[in-house]
C-alpha cells in the first residue's frame, strides 16, 4: 500500500464520529475488499474537501454559534419603548394624563421590542444553521461523486 493511500485512510478514520453519521454512506458495487474501500474513502474525504474548500471535520469542530441569552442587539427594545412611549403619550392625552400613557407605552414597547430581538436572535441561528448545512451538503455531493466514479453505490 502507497504511503500515500495510508494517509488518506488514516484521516478517513480521523473524522469525529458526528461528521462520520452524515456523511453518505457507500456500498461496494464492484466486490471492492474492506481495504479498497477505505482507502477510496480516504481519497475521496481529500478530493471533496480539495474541490469544494469545505472540511467536514472542521465544521463538525466548529458549529455555528447560537446566539443565546437575553435578545438586546439590533437596538430593538429602545426603539420599541420610543415607539410606546409616543403611542402611549397619544392615548394618555386623549385620557388626561400624558406622562402616565408614555410610562405605560415604553413598558409595553420594550416588551414588544424583546420579542422582536428574540425573533431576530433565532432567525439568525437558522441561517448560520442552514449554511453549514448547505456547506455540508456541497462536500457530500462531492464525495458521493468521487466514491460513485469508484463503482459504489452511495446512499
Amino acid at each position: 500500500m502507497h504511503i500515500k493511500c495510508i494517509g488518506a485512510a488514516l484521516l478517513a478514520l480521523a473524522l469525529p464520529l458526528a461528521t462520520l453519521a452524515q456523511q453518505p454512506v457507500a456500498y461496494p458495487n464492484k466486490g471492492q475488499s474492506p481495504a479498497t474501500q477505505n482507502k477510496d474513502e480516504g481519497e475521496c474525504h481529500v478530493w471533496a474537501r480539495n474541490k469544494t474548500g469545505i472540511d467536514p471535520a472542521a465544521l463538525a469542530a466548529n458549529p455555528p454559534a447560537q446566539e443565546t441569552g437575553p435578545a438586546v442587539g439590533g437596538g430593538e427594545r429602545l426603539r420599541g419603548a420610543a415607539r410606546g412611549a409616543v403611542g402611549g403619550a397619544a392615548i394618555g392625552a386623549i385620557a388626561g394624563d400624558t406622562g402616565k400613557g408614555a410610562g405605560v407605552g415604553a413598558v409595553g414597547g420594550t416588551m414588544l421590542g424583546g420579542h422582536r430581538a428574540r425573533q431576530n436572535q433565532e432567525s439568525r441561528n437558522q441561517q448560520a444553521q442552514q449554511q453549514q448545512q448547505g456547506q455540508l451538503q456541497s462536500y457530500n455531493n462531492a464525495y458521493s461523486a468521487c466514491m460513485k466514479g469508484r463503482g459504489y453505490t452511495v446512499g
